[in-house]
């Protein structure tokens, strides 16, 4: 790739929250954008419903940096209610994927050999800050935000080692409640995520994940709520989850991450430390399954009756991709990787589709 990346993958986790953003991020030119927003997301007006999701935008230093660069609809990084520490480095390598990342596709190779097609492993963990730092960085960022753009917070809940179920859920209302004080104007809970319950990721618990939206929802009330997840395989399991939490959110964002096994070029674990072996993998090899999803939550929103907006995510890279995500049903979309080493992708994209309307 010719564009420096805005997160440094040859520096550790903190060295990047400490000193990043980098590359075109880093510096202070603003885009400006004409005219009045023509778009809406939840009740917001945007001039594109487009953004980054949460994974790279660490702090607010790289939220108010995509807000610059015309991301009209970032999230910031995962938080939870207290610090959390992050995997050991390294946290991005490149995989060479042929074709789709599918079930019978995924034993990868890594490398640092970043170049198109663009997908990488994702292996951090989850790293929070204390509320006392992060209430006030993601503060300055909502604030930062310009006319038509809407910074959104992304959190999720942690289970204590002797904690029960119950202190669990409680635990993402409480976080709820903490990005509530924020004054963030929408929120998103990370259901795919471990459930710490079970050893599925939590979007694939129903009854569990019902269990925390409706906590969340009675403390947040009207303050809307995303949730997001990963790729469903099956898609009844997809409509139990929808049946039991479309009525109470705002919107569904899909899709996170695949799993893959990756392997360094000698065959040795690539990641190092216990359970790292299978790693989250993100790029243009998953775009078929968040198209796809995209296409599943649409239809299941027609059939059920219900209102819930769709954030199709999941190996974006240009104008094109992103019409894709529209056609399929998303009402906005969000590009991770690509935006990493293209951080004026939304600048191109706005650009292309103005071009394509003249």
């Amino acid at each position: 790739m010719s564009s420096e990346p805005i997160y440094d993958p040859a520096k550790s986790y903190q060295d990047n929250f400490d000193h990043g953003p980098f590359g075109a991020f880093a510096d202070l030119a603003s885009f400006e954008q004409p005219g009045e927003p023509k778009h809406t997301f939840l009740g917001h007006p945007v001039y594109l419903p487009f953004g980054i999701p949460a994974g790279p935008l660490l702090n607010g230093k790289f939220v108010k940096a995509a807000l610059d660069k015309g991301f009209d609809l970032p999230v910031y990084k995962t938080v939870r209610t207290h610090r959390y520490p992050c995997h050991p480095w390294p946290n991005v390598l490149a995989v060479k994927v042929e074709g789709d990342l599918t079930s019978a596709n995924n034993r990868l190779v890594a490398s640092r050999d970043y170049s198109e097609p663009l997908s990488i492993t994702n292996s951090f963990g989850v790293p929070s800050f204390d509320p006392d730092f992060w209430q006030p960085d993601l503060a300055s960022a909502v604030a930062y935000a310009r006319k038509g753009q809407v910074v959104i917070g992304s959190f999720q809940g942690t289970k204590t080692e002797d904690g029960s179920v119950a202190d669990y859920i409680a635990d993402f209302a409480l976080g709820a409640r903490l990005l509530q004080e924020t004054g963030v104007k929408i929120i998103e809970v990370n259901l795919s995520c471990p459930n710490e319950g079970t050893s599925n990721l939590l979007c694939f618990d129903v009854q569990r994940s019902r269990e925390v939206v409706e906590a969340i929802k009675n403390e947040i009330g009207n303050l809307p709520l995303l949730i997001k997840t990963a790729y469903f395989a099956e898609e009844e399991k997809l409509r139990e989850l929808i049946l039991a939490v479309g009525g109470f959110v705002a919107g569904v964002s899909s899709i996170n991450t695949i799993s893959a096994e990756v392997y360094d070029a000698a065959g040795e674990q690539a990641l190092p430390g216990e359970g790292r072996l299978w790693s989250g993998v993100c790029g243009s090899s998953i775009k078929w399954a968040g198209l796809a999803m995209s296409e599943k939550l649409a239809q299941l929103r027609d059939k059920l009756g219900l209102s819930y907006a769709i954030i199709g995510v999941g190996g974006l890279g240009n104008a094109a991709d992103y019409l894709a995500y529209r056609n399929a049903g998303a009402d906005a979309a969000m590009a991770a990787t690509s935006v990493m080493w293209n951080p004026m992708l939304a600048q191109e994209i706005k650009t292309q589709l103005q071009e394509d309307a003249e």
